[in-house]
């Protein structure tokens, strides 16, 4: 694969609440999306293209985001493939 030249690859640390750490952490492996996170450490990632920060932001949202705010996404989702 031929490196995308907008996107370095790069490692990023995400900070989230450390009771969201963990399922943030195993989505991102499930996601193929190298990452590590070690005890009072935040959680770094590693991303490799525009898919890859796309997928980490989604996932943090997923977790963070107040469910309200997941609603009207999704509503908002449904009103474009219309």
């Amino acid at each position: 694969m031929v490196p995308d030249p907008l996107v370095s690859e790069s490692s990023e640390t995400i900070n989230v609440a450390r009771q969201d750490r963990w399922q943030v952490y195993q989505r991102l492996q499930e996601l193929d999306i190298p990452c590590s996170c070690t005890s009072q450490q935040p959680l770094q990632t590693q991303v490799h293209s525009p898919a890859d920060v796309l997928q980490v932001w989604s996932v943090i949202q997923q977790v963070t985001a107040p469910r309200q705010e997941l609603v009207f996404w999704l509503e908002r989702c449904w009103k474009v493939s219309d």
